[in-house]
């Protein structure tokens, strides 16, 4: 991925290659360093140098140490935390257009073999239909940033949903009710909308819970986000979308997305409630 993120994770590894290289005592080779590191995966280390894995706090105070540098380990941990919680304006990313955008998450959805998604006002993107995203981004366009491309992105958006499709994936998604029903399109395209939804329940690679507005809370249905393996974390708000792949993070969001699906509803039920929303259409 060709992110700030990402750049920000190459930049600190070539800060550790630094250190390696500038011992005081000489320059050590990666199976010098890992020996002395004493961790079995001597691998690591350059998966650390070459920006593909991200450092804990431990891994910089231990590599600080090892290459005869402990004063380093401030530095080294000021970087580690300009990017764990990794910000990416949307007036920033969008500045080139939506399509970009899209493809920088397409690219680490490729690599994934199981999404978990909460949504608690919009259709998740891995399930909607192209008028639906039409309408979708034209609103953030309006917001954030006048785009030109909405119609790239939208084809975009659909050609990642080949993702479902494919053997070995499994997408487990949770949405309010609220996603249901809000009339951020004209009610047809909603229409559409909902029978798609109800095309994806009896997928074998999509799990699709709906959580009513009469189920009780164990949480508040704040902001969505996407969990991708055991990696990643992207979540987003109105000036941003964060990406986190400390450990500590992705077990959080894990947890609260556990926490929701204690309150949502399956199969036959999911349907009556997304054909609940379907009729209050038909009725207006």
């Amino acid at each position: 991925m060709s992110t700030d993120y990402q750049k920000a994770r190459e930049a600190l590894g070539l800060r550790l290659r630094e250190l390696r290289l500038n011992a005081p005592d000489g320059r050590l080779t990666g199976l010098q360093l890992a020996a002395i590191l004493q961790w079995p995966n001597s691998s690591k280390v350059s998966k650390l140098e070459l920006g593909r894995q991200t450092p804990t706090p431990d891994d910089l105070r231990e590599w600080a140490e090892a290459t005869g540098r402990p004063e380093a380990y401030d530095e080294l941990a000021s970087r580690l935390a300009g990017f764990e919680s990794h910000i990416r304006s949307w007036r920033r990313t969008l500045a080139n257009g939506f399509k970009p955008a899209h493809e920088s998450l397409s690219g680490e959805i490729d690599r994934t073999r199981e999404l978990w998604m909460w949504e608690e006002s919009v259709i998740p993107g891995m399930v909607q239909t192209p008028d639906y995203a039409r309408h979708v981004m034209t609103r953030y366009s309006e917001l954030l940033s006048p785009a030109s491309d909405i119609d790239e992105a939208v084809r975009a958006r659909a050609k990642r949903q080949e993702w479902l499709y494919q053997p070995g994936h499994k997408l487990h998604v949770i949405m309010w009710e609220a996603a249901l029903r809000s009339l951020i399109c004209p009610p047809s395209v909603l229409a559409g909308q909902l029978d798609r939804l109800t095309g994806v329940i009896g997928m074998d690679t999509v799990e699709l819970g709906v959580i009513p507005f009469t189920a009780s809370m164990r949480i508040v249905p704040a902001n969505g986000f996407w969990i991708l393996d055991d990696r990643l974390v992207v979540a987003e708000d109105w000036h941003a979308e964060l990406w986190l792949d400390d450990a500590d993070n992705v077990a959080l969001y894990l947890k609260v997305w556990r926490t929701l699906r204690e309150s949502a509803v399956y199969g036959a039920d999911a349907q009556n409630v997304i054909n609940a929303a379907r009729r209050a259409l038909n009725a207006r």
